[in-house]
């Protein structure tokens, strides 16, 4: 039997590189994407209430996020499900509008093996902020006893 090996964080391959994202590709994505979700009638009014007069703050933060998910750069530091939590009007409907907005900017300005991965790992990452603002908010359902009826 081969000895198995675990990988440290060091000797990982960002996913983003194999999908060629680069610096400027996030540079651009951010923003344009960003700028759909202010004009957006169900999604600006909550992110121009959250963020204020921090947007230029808020983006620079969210290229840092992305470089980090894709190209494992760990700019990013800061706590996506505190920032959601603190924001009580969030809905289930207000994530699905997101990723509509996002995997169209992200397949408009990326080629698609970078697109793809944008838009997976946005779900990815949506799932969990949803799953987390219901285990939050106490709205996940009971667990289920499976020896039970």
């Amino acid at each position: 039997m081969a000895p198995t090996q675990s990988l440290s964080l060091k000797d990982r391959s960002p996913p983003g590189l194999a999908a060629g994202v680069t610096e400027p590709m996030i540079a651009a994505l951010v923003p344009a994407f960003y700028a759909r979700v202010r004009a957006d009638p169900a999604l600006g009014p909550i992110f121009d209430r959250v963020i204020g007069d921090g947007w230029d703050e808020h983006l620079a933060k969210l290229c840092d996020f992305w470089s980090s998910v894709l190209l494992m750069t760990g700019r990013f530091k800061g706590s996506p499900m505190r920032a959601h939590a603190a924001v009580p009007d969030i809905a289930p409907a207000h994530f699905v509008r997101w990723l509509e907005l996002f995997e169209a900017t992200a397949r408009e300005l990326c080629p698609p093996a970078a697109a793809d991965l944008f838009v997976a790992k946005a779900r990815m990452i949506g799932q969990s902020l949803q799953l987390g603002l219901a285990a939050s908010r106490g709205e996940l359902p009971p667990i289920r006893d499976r020896g039970r009826g």
